[in-house]
């Protein structure tokens, strides 16, 4: 057993790093992490609507690019994840437009040998590669193989079609026209579509003539649904796919080229590189809220009332141009491009109920509304199919159910059917890149059960089969990965004790995993992010205040069993 005052230093640490990340105005703003992906695409977009006026931004985009060349000769989409062909033929590309290939020769060549050896030597091979990896998912193989095209790596034949045309219909009719892309990727499908369609024009005469009507109503559909900001979900991949096709169409000039240039040019960090969005300040403050409420130490905030305010004034009050959505919801940022979702919704409704405020019913109404037909919650709209992220998810219905434990029966029987033979659940905003196929069912596991706990229903054969799950793919160190004999990191061990303290506090592996959490912080490790979030369609990240959170939730969750 370690020494309780062991314990309680461990957490003072955690906790004070975590508060000292506070803004003045009381929230959390969080660092998400630098983007080869973002990088790249900014570069091209940039290079194709003015080389000579944003120079500096390309040369800067592309020395980083170099600088951070993984030792295979591939990218990953961070600077701690593993080479993947999606991200290594958009530097690739990158390199090509802006024609510095002759600067960075080494680089060039070394990217050449990498996507030789994992995807061929011709360019009908790599576009093959890139559609097999998303699958009926065309939400990204068409921007990457579309900017492929451009760069002149693959023939435009190879770029499959997008019917753009269906932007035109009304929003509420999105849902029964079977999208090729995901509800958030609206701008990709109006903005490529049409580049595609310029390059690779369909045979049938009536759609080509219904796709000659629609250019200029979709085109206002995407200008309608630009944020202030110029950036499409504050996400840099989006919106620089957007500028670069329309600037290859001959509308770098447009008012929404010129916003998402603008967008993109704000975005730009001081060593040349881009971010995949702007930030996650509503998630990270809200996991903040309920990590001090886990460890009981609410107070250590001040003055509460600042933090109440600022996160009520986030909420959504109007319905939301980007995916219609009704008042209600909260997004992931307080920057104009983020989206109401139904993770972060049920973080605030909780935050708040922590900091002592009874939220408004229009939260958990929105979130009721959300729900499909087979009881769990989706991210962003209901019913708009079975694509990636698009779905019901297992770690959104379970946050939900924390948030409106009534009414609960239809979320229990989906996240019942979702449970897999070996007592795990995957979530959906999730992964591990050690872990077959990418997922992270430790993370999904633990907050499925967090939603039994908190219900009252810790008996069931279902909480006790995911217990049992997280007990058994402890690592020999006493830690964490995603799955089974998967590296441990922070994160996925702060998520597993938290929850295990309350399921399984007498078994001695919760004890060991609560002494690998101290040594985190004894050596300092408990700064070190993850690559453990997907950003959309197989876009990982990680986020700096993540293990910071993640650890002072569980070590606090210990402190208060110690002191009780």
């Amino acid at each position: 057993m370690t020494p309780p005052s062991r314990l309680h230093t461990a957490y003072d640490v955690a906790r004070d790093a975590l508060l000292a990340e506070r803004t003045a105005d009381g929230f959390w703003l969080g660092e998400l992490s630098t983007s080869a992906l973002s990088t790249a695409v900014a570069v091209i977009a940039l290079q194709l609507v003015d080389r000579t006026k944003y120079s500096s931004q390309i040369a800067g985009g592309i020395h980083w690019l170099a600088s951070h060349q993984n030792a295979d000769g591939g990218w990953g989409d961070t600077t701690k994840s593993l080479s993947n062909i999606s991200t290594s033929m958009l530097c690739r590309a990158a390199l090509t437009v802006a024609k510095m290939g002759s600067t960075y020769p080494d680089t060039g060549v070394r990217i050449e040998a990498y996507l030789a050896r994992t995807c061929g030597q011709t360019p009908a091979e790599r576009a093959e590669a890139i559609r097999n990896r998303y699958g009926k998912d065309r939400t990204f193989s068409v921007p990457i193989l579309m900017t492929c095209a451009i760069a002149e790596l693959v023939p435009w034949r190879e770029v499959p079609r997008l019917p753009f045309e269906l932007a035109c219909l009304p929003q509420s009719w999105y849902r029964f026209a079977q999208l090729p892309v995901v509800s958030y990727a609206l701008p990709a499908l109006i903005a490529i579509g049409q580049c595609v369609h310029h390059h690779r024009g369909t045979w049938n005469p009536l759609t080509k003539l219904l796709r000659w009507l629609a250019k200029s109503p979709s085109l206002r559909v995407l200008h309608r649904i630009q944020p202030s900001s110029g950036g499409y979900l504050e996400a840099t991949p989006l919106t620089a796919f957007v500028a670069m096709a329309l600037a290859n169409i001959g509308q770098s000039d447009s008012p929404v080229t010129r916003e998402a240039i603008r967008f993109l040019v704000d975005s730009v960090r001081p060593d040349g590189s881009w971010p995949i969005d702007t930030n996650l300040s509503i998630w990270v403050t809200t996991l903040s809220v309920n990590a001090l409420s886990a460890a009981n130490d609410l107070d250590a905030i001040g003055d509460r009332e600042p933090l109440q305010t600022w996160l009520l004034e986030q909420q959504v009050k109007v319905r939301h141009p980007f995916t219609d959505a009704d008042p209600g919801g909260w997004g992931w940022s307080h920057c104009p491009g983020s989206v109401p979702d139904c993770d972060d919704t049920p973080g605030a409704i909780l935050a708040l109920q922590n900091l002592g405020v009874k939220s408004s019913q229009n939260g958990r109404r929105w979130m009721n509304d959300l729900r499909n037909r087979d009881g769990g919650q989706p991210t962003f709209c209901r019913g708009w199919g079975t694509l990636p992220f698009d779905r019901s998810g297992s770690d959104l219905t379970a946050h939900s159910l924390r948030a409106d434990p009534a009414n609960c029966q239809a979320g229990l029987a989906y996240l019942a059917r979702q449970q897999r033979p070996d007592g795990s659940w995957l979530p959906l905003w999730f992964g591990n890149q050690h872990a077959p196929d990418d997922i992270n069912p430790v993370y999904g596991t633990a907050r499925v059960i967090a939603a039994y706990r908190d219900l009252h229903l810790a008996h069931t054969t279902q909480c006790q089969g995911g217990v049992s799950y997280l007990l058994s793919v402890q690592n020999a160190d006493g830690g964490w990965g995603g799955a089974s004999d998967c590296p441990s990191s922070v994160e996925e061990t702060a998520v597993a004790v938290e929850v295990l303290l309350d399921l399984a506090a007498s078994d001695t592996r919760v004890q060991r995993g609560v002494t690998w959490l101290i040594e985190s912080v004894e050596s300092g490790r408990f700064r070190e992010p993850s690559p453990i979030g997907f950003y959309f369609a197989k876009l990982w990240y990680f986020e700096k205040l993540y293990p910071l959170i993640f650890t002072v939730a569980a070590l606090g969750r210990a402190r208060t069993r110690v002191t009780s």
